[in-house]
């Protein structure tokens, strides 16, 4: 049997996993929506992994990161658990070795990393608001009765795009509103909150940071054709995007599995094992902590969320 390793991305709005084996070559994918509830959406991941992955590949190490990395890791005993901006860098770089500057923008949350040398030299995060995100984009694309798929390929008819003010996401459905009933198109008004989206997270994500080529763009919303227009005017550079760019925080995160010298055989089919959480108050000091309990069958996997030994859940 050949070896392969695995990574999931749990992020709130969608889970992403990937298989790759020795050399970095994605042996099998899979993209689905977290729904609120990331471990049956790891669970539907790993199965529809294990049907696209071919019966010559065992997988011997597992990864994870996003905002649920230490619930998944717990419950399917990663050996490597990393945060987002390691996993995507480490990812990015798999696939172009050179970049510089990796702009990333998610379902609730955007980023930037900054390398030197292969090396994370900066990076910043925009977590409070969800102005400029993937969602922000799908809400504005439900008000003007449009998909998804439809919204980068109608910005890019605009010849006028509306100016909307994208720094909230409040101000920007009144703006948009506001600017449908003055009389301009949909287009010009798709238009412009593409343009919005880039020019907030510009001056919020990237404010101060000294962008440098080669650029790359990643997340879901690098999808959107319009957007990737937009950074490239406002940069004045070439912004690159790679069809995998969804994908690389699970990437990265498996790759690190590489680089793991202990191996453990990993069972696809733990998908059919039941997993609990259960959130506790500790009261035995003033810090009241809120700790988080994995159960596997019952068992207590892991616990984590206190800031003192007091706190202590043990099995």
């Amino acid at each position: 049997m050949k070896k392969a390793f695995l990574g999931i991305d749990i992020g709130s709005i969608s889970t992403k996993g990937v298989v790759i084996d020795k050399d970095n070559n994605i042996l099998a994918d899979s993209y689905l929506w977290t729904a609120g509830n990331p471990l049956d959406a790891v669970k539907s991941v790993l199965k529809e992994l294990k049907n696209k992955l071919e019966n010559i590949y065992t997988v011997v190490n597992v990864g994870t990161t996003g905002s649920a990395r230490r619930l998944i890791g717990a419950a399917l005993s990663a050996g490597v658990i990393k945060n987002e901006i390691t996993a995507h860098a480490v990812g990015t770089l798999s696939i172009i070795p050179g970049v510089r500057t990796i702009l990333e923008i998610g379902g609730q949350d955007s980023k930037i990393i900054l390398l030197n040398n292969g090396v994370v030299s900066d990076y910043a995060m925009n977590t409070l608001c969800a102005a400029g995100t993937g969602s922000f984009l799908s809400s504005q694309a439900g008000r003007l009765d449009l998909s998804l798929e439809e919204f980068g390929p109608l910005a890019l008819t605009s010849e006028n795009p509306a100016k909307i003010a994208a720094r909230c996401t409040v101000f920007a459905e009144s703006d948009l509103v506001h600017k449908a009933q003055i009389g301009y198109s949909k287009a010009d008004i798709v238009a412009g909150l593409c343009r919005a989206v880039v020019l907030n997270y510009l001056n919020n994500v990237g404010k101060g940071k000294r962008i440098t080529e080669p650029v790359v763009f990643g997340g879901g919303v690098s999808k959107n054709a319009a957007v990737v227009k937009e950074f490239e005017r406002e940069l004045g550079v070439p912004v690159y995007v790679d069809g995998r760019g969804h994908l690389t925080g699970a990437l990265g995160v498996a790759v690190l599995c590489k680089a793991r010298k202990e191996e453990t055989i990993f069972d696809f089919d733990i998908a059919d094992i039941k997993f609990e959480t259960k959130g506790i108050e500790c009261s035995l000091c003033p810090n009241n902590c809120e700790i988080i309990c994995v159960y596997k069958e019952k068992e207590l996997l892991d616990a984590w969320g206190n800031k003192c030994e007091r706190g202590t859940v043990a099995g």
